[in-house]
């Protein structure tokens, strides 16, 4: 079985073209729209291999959403990926602060992020 990858993001073309991107290279998806719905996905039994969240987003961000993964004993090791517009360092620091594994700039090369996807999955 391949492995699971939890997408979420506010912009529904966005998730699309992660989705395409992963499905392209054998992996499962599941999308959420924002922080609270990845939540209440992994909440309900959802087991990703790995997490890529946006950082803007409404109801949950990014990094909230970061924080509340770390918080589950299921997910305490799940590496997380940040793929947003933000590069500023503060941000960055902000996001390995709360527990991002990494940090992909939008917009992303499908073959860079699954670069970055290979380092980060066991």
């Amino acid at each position: 079985m391949g492995k699971t990858v939890l997408i979420v993001d506010d912009s529904v073309s966005m998730r699309q073209m992660v989705a395409f991107t992963l499905q392209g290279a054998g992996f499962e998806v599941i999308e959420a729209g924002d922080g609270k719905e990845a939540v209440s996905k992994l909440n309900g039994g959802a087991k990703p291999n790995l997490v890529i969240t946006d950082l803007n987003m409404p109801n949950m961000d990014g990094i909230a959403l970061i924080k509340a993964i770390r918080g589950m004993a299921a997910h305490k090791f799940t590496p997380i990926l940040m793929l947003t517009t933000e590069s500023a360092e503060a941000k960055k620091k902000e996001g390995q602060a709360a527990g991002a594994t990494g940090w992909i700039v939008k917009p992303f090369n499908p073959d860079q992020m699954l670069q970055v996807i290979k380092k980060v999955l066991p």
